[in-house]
């Protein structure tokens, strides 16, 4: 059972570039709308990557960590390549791609397997609560993003730059396990996260 973890953030606040110091032998990553990285390039990249790529990928894992970069464009991309079926079951469909994406994660890789989704946010006009971005009220309906996740962290600006936030405000999704992080926010490294959530299932060196 491995372990999906979203990260989510808005343009431009350091999501991809928290990839940087990753290890380049462990760590496969899939651009799903943008080209290239925002940094010179170590690391395997498949590009233009969809659904089809990313299974293959993760149900014969080479990989300990893999990392979906802009994972909301998996749900973007599909509606437009369906705009013009139509009828409500094309959300459906939608969610359910996405949902066993997730689901695979958690059920069908090893339990040293990490699969870091960096996903876009919104925020609700009326509440002004930060959310998953999706693609509108018909797919939040049937799929809560966050809810198949038990990692959420979102990045978070302060005057020393930017930061990854574990613990929720009240006013967001962000939530990791009991002790897991004793701080509130730390840096925007997924090499850190990676080593401290290994070394809280005890995966680390497997």
């Amino acid at each position: 059972m491995g372990i999906p973890v979203l990260i989510l953030g808005y343009s431009g606040s350091g999501k991809t570039r928290s990839i940087k110091h990753m290890d380049p032998a462990t760590t496969g990553v899939f651009l799903v709308e943008k080209p290239r990285l925002p940094f010179r390039e170590t690391f395997k990249t498949v590009k233009n990557a969809g659904y089809p790529q990313i299974m293959a990928a993760l149900k014969s894992p080479t990989m300990k960590s893999y990392v979906i970069d802009d994972s909301q464009y998996l749900l973007v991309n599909e509606f437009f390549d369906k705009v013009n079926v139509k009828g409500y079951e094309k959300f459906t469909e939608i969610a359910l791609n996405f949902r066993n994406l997730i689901h695979w994660v958690n059920v069908g890789t090893p339990d040293d397997v990490i699969v870091y989704f960096l996903h876009h946010i919104q925020t609700d006009d009326i509440t002004g609560r930060i959310k998953a971005k999706t693609i509108g009220k018909m797919l939040d309906e049937k799929l809560t993003v966050e809810g198949c996740f038990d990692i959420v962290l979102k990045t978070e600006p302060n005057q020393d730059g930017w930061w990854f936030r574990t613990h929720s405000t009240g006013n967001d999704p962000v939530k990791t396990p009991e002790d897991m992080f004793d701080d509130d926010l730390i840096p925007n490294d997924l090499a850190i996260v990676d080593k401290t959530i290994r070394n809280y299932y005890g995966t680390e060196g497997k």
